[in-house]
């Protein structure tokens, strides 16, 4: 009987169990920073426009292993000229074993740029405060929210029938 319970308890700790999810390495992938307006744009008086653009890219490195990329270019404007423009890649290697098509694609899209925006978001703003620019702290992203409405609109897509085939 003790044999039997030392083999159960073996198996059952070399079994893994369900879905695993890894985080084997997170990086700088690209940094850029460009402030051609200064230091003119330090004595400007107008309110400076910002505009952010988010990009997420997924890539397979392996079999079961996925780079994920989340760049953030973020562009000030004072009076229509351009104060700096900030970008970041953030890029991280993530292990994802035994998820369904679903679950892997929702893993991919939501919750690994989830994993990489703490990262990103800190590299900018060190960047813009670097750069003798009042702090930019980005506010919180929902990467559920961007995923839905990606899955969205690839759905949409797939629905339309092919334009040109007139």
């Amino acid at each position: 009987m003790a044999e039997e319970a030392s083999n159960g308890a073996a198996g059952a700790e070399t079994a893994p169990q369900g879905p695993q999810f890894m985080v084997h390495k997170l990086y700088l992938k690209n940094v850029s920073y460009e402030a051609p307006g200064v230091p003119a744009a330090f004595q400007e008086q107008a309110m400076p426009q910002l505009q952010l653009n988010l990009n997420q890219k997924v890539g397979r490195f392996e079999p079961d292993m996925y780079e994920v990329s989340l760049s953030i270019t973020l562009t000030c404007t004072i009076n229509d000229k351009t104060a700096y423009l900030a970008e970041v890649e953030q890029a991280g290697i993530f292990g994802l074993i035994g998820f369904d098509d679903a679950s892997l694609d929702m893993m991919l899209g939501s919750h690994c740029p989830n994993v990489l925006f703490p990262y990103a978001r800190q590299a900018l703003g060190d960047l813009v405060a670097h750069g003798g620019f009042p702090p930019f702290l980005l506010q919180p992203i929902n990467f559920e929210a961007v995923y839905g409405e990606q899955l969205r609109r690839r759905m949409e897509q797939a629905q339309q029938p092919a334009v040109g085939n007139a």
